[in-house]
């Protein structure tokens, strides 16, 4: 019975950790992006939003113009930002901005991905795939870890 316990123990040890965990940086062109990553959705709930950190270590600008994803029938590229006391949140019809030699973060309450329209909610320990589009760089996959549904950047990865 005592080696049953142990056995579980560590399988769900191993999955909790291949499942949470820190996904590793992705290069294309100039830019790496690190850290993707959703949150849990709550069932019914029709959008999800995806984070990351995107760095240009190049020479010029780059934008990032679109995604898109299986999970999701439409991603856009989205701002929240404060205005006279309201909390609005708009797509960016034009993209993100990627300055040459800075690092764009895309965080809760601020930039993000928005995946809308989702009919399967994200769950924590599954994996969404999505593809980014840069006006520059091109074309890229990223999968983002699901968190909790209150998970952040510290939080939601094992590293």
């Amino acid at each position: 019975m005592l080696k049953h316990i142990f056995a579980l123990a560590a399988f769900e040890l191993a999955f909790l950790s291949s499942s949470l965990a820190f996904a590793e940086d992705v290069k294309i062109g100039n830019l790496t992006i690190a850290a993707p990553y959703v949150r849990a959705m709550v069932p019914g709930a029709p959008v999800g939003g995806g984070y990351m950190t995107i760095t240009n270590m190049g020479n010029t600008d780059d934008r990032l113009v679109a995604a898109s994803s299986p999970r999701a029938a439409t991603v856009q590229i989205h701002e929240m930002k404060m205005d006279n006391d309201v909390m609005i949140m708009r797509e960016l019809a034009d993209g993100l901005a990627i300055p040459a030699g800075k690092t764009v973060e895309l965080k809760p309450g601020g930039y993000h991905v928005m995946f809308m329209k989702v009919a399967e909610p994200f769950l924590q320990g599954q994996t969404v795939r999505a593809t980014l589009r840069f006006e520059k760089a091109g074309s890229v996959d990223i999968d983002f870890p699901v968190g909790s549904i209150a998970a952040d950047r510290e939080t939601s990865h094992v590293k």
